[in-house]
């Protein structure tokens, strides 16, 4: 793996990173640092020294499931250098042992799940399924077709 390159935060992805009592959207353009900032904005939640919060309780959404993988690796990675420096720290064990439970996911996979949990609410079918792109073409040729 190469090494990491300590990335200079913008004024505006620390206030990302600090923000406390609200929710947070974070966008930006493609390889403006989202991950990094979101990952450092988890570990500051989490590692806070008042009012700490268990990584599982956090929802956190990606687009990709390449960047859901990347965001646990990225958390994994600085529970395990700040644990490393800290061996004893209870929280920071515990933080690790829970990050395989956390909410880390796409925007898809989360939609998916609070429908499975709610369907009847949504008058959807509990055994739904994700269509195939080959479903998607034909339901778009039918549509065309309709109009």
């Amino acid at each position: 793996m190469a090494d990491k390159q300590e990335i200079r935060l913008t004024e505006q992805q620390q206030q990302a990173i600090s923000c406390r009592g609200r929710q947070l959207i974070v966008s930006a353009a493609a390889g403006s640092g989202k991950t990094a900032v979101l990952a450092k904005r988890v570990l500051s939640l989490i590692c806070d020294p008042d009012r700490p919060c268990n990584v599982d309780r956090l929802l956190i959404m990606t687009f990709t499931n390449a960047a859901a993988a990347e965001m646990r690796g990225r958390i994994a990675d600085e529970l395990g250098a700040l644990l490393a420096q800290r061996p004893g720290d209870r929280n920071l064990r515990r933080q690790l042992a829970l990050l395989p439970q956390a909410r880390i996911q796409t925007v898809h996979s989360f939609c998916q799940s609070m429908l499975r949990q709610h369907f009847h609410l949504c008058d959807v079918s509990p055994d739904f399924r994700q269509g195939d792109e080959v479903e998607f073409t034909r339901l778009k040729q039918l549509a065309m077709e309709q109009l």
